[in-house]
């Protein structure tokens, strides 16, 4: 399989792209906050699921009617689920998506 000229040129785009300050930095971005939020997020779940399997009768607590604390943790997952993508969303929409659409950019230009 041979590779064509038009092919070639593409790859060393993406490659010029690649090594360059901008996508370090972009990586960066995306790591601080991923890596934090996702180590958060993971604790907060890993903490539902060790308190329901340490500590049941905590769980069952009612806290309005037939609803307990284990059904309380359960939605505040979902709740929590919601809340990063939303605080996602905002954060890529400022610190992240203006510097990808430049780097986009450069390498349609190249192209």
């Amino acid at each position: 399989m041979s590779v064509t000229h038009s092919s070639r040129e593409a790859v060393s785009a993406y490659e010029v792209v690649y090594a360059s300050r901008e996508f370090r930095t972009l990586r960066r971005r995306f790591g601080s906050f991923v890596v934090p939020v996702t180590v958060l997020f993971l604790g907060w779940y890993f903490l539902y699921v060790v308190v329901a399997v340490a500590a049941p009768g905590f769980m069952r607590i009612k806290v309005l009617g037939e609803i307990n604390v284990g059904l309380c943790f359960g939605a505040l997952e979902f709740v929590s689920t919601f809340a990063v993508t939303i605080a996602y969303a905002r954060w890529a929409r400022k610190h992240f998506d203006p510097l990808s659409d430049r780097l986009k950019q450069r390498l349609e230009r190249r192209r």
